[in-house]
C-alpha cells in the first residue's frame, strides 16, 4: 500500500520524505539502569559522631585486689575501703520469715474448687442426649476439646461463662458447679 501512494507522490517532495521508513543510526549503549539502594542515603548530611552527656567527669579507677590497695597504701596514697551491703554471705538463707510461725502452725491444704460429681454426671447425660460428641460440643462453644474433657473429668476450674455457653448449646440447665 505504502508503494502504490509512494508511486503517485513525486520524487523529491517531503510528502515522499515523509513516507519512507525511518533510517536507525546506531547510538552509543545506553547505561546500564542505577542499581536500587538498600536503605536511605544519608552520607553528606549525617554526623554519626556519638555525644555523651555526662554530670561530672571521669572518675579514677577502683582497685579491686588486695595486692593494688597495699601498693596504694605504700605509695602514700589516701586509701578508702568500704565493704557491700551484703557482700560476701548468703543472708537470704538465714533470714527470719515475719509469720514463719504462722506457716508452721498452718495445716490447712489450699486446693482449687473444681466442679462437683453432679454437674459432671449432668453434663455427660446433656450431651449425649443430644448425641453430641466431646469435640463437637467444643466446637458448638468455641472452646477446645480439652476443656470439655475436664469438665466431664470433673478436673476442672469452675468458670461462669463457659457453663452458660454449656447451658445454651445443650438447651439444658445445668446444676451448680460448687
Amino acid at each position: 500500500m505504502a508503494q502504490a501512494i509512494a508511486a503517485q507522490v513525486p520524487q523529491g517532495s517531503a510528502a515522499r520524505r515523509a513516507l519512507a521508513p525511518p533510517i536507525s543510526i546506531p547510538l552509543a549503549a545506553p547505561p546500564p539502569p542505577a542499581a536500587m539502594p538498600s536503605g536511605p542515603s544519608l552520607q553528606g548530611a549525617q554526623d554519626w559522631a556519638p555525644v555523651v552527656w555526662q554530670k561530672s567527669g571521669p572518675k579514677g579507677k577502683a582497685a579491686k585486689s588486695s595486692q593494688e590497695v597495699n601498693a596504694a597504701r605504700r605509695a602514700g596514697a589516701e586509701v578508702e575501703t568500704s565493704k557491700k551491703f551484703g557482700g560476701g554471705g548468703n543472708q537470704s538463707a538465714h533470714s527470719v520469715v515475719p509469720n514463719a510461725k504462722k506457716l508452721d502452725e498452718n495445716t490447712e491444704t489450699f486446693r482449687h474448687d473444681t466442679v462437683s460429681h453432679d454437674f459432671k454426671l449432668a453434663l455427660m447425660q446433656a450431651r449425649t442426649a443430644k448425641k453430641m460428641s466431646q469435640a463437637a460440643l467444643a466446637q458448638a462453644i468455641n472452646e477446645k476439646g480439652t476443656v470439655i474433657n475436664e469438665y466431664e473429668s470433673g478436673k476442672a476450674i469452675p468458670n461462669g461463662a463457659i457453663i452458660n455457653k454449656l447451658n445454651r448449646a445443650l438447651g439444658v440447665r445445668l446444676p451448680k458447679a460448687k
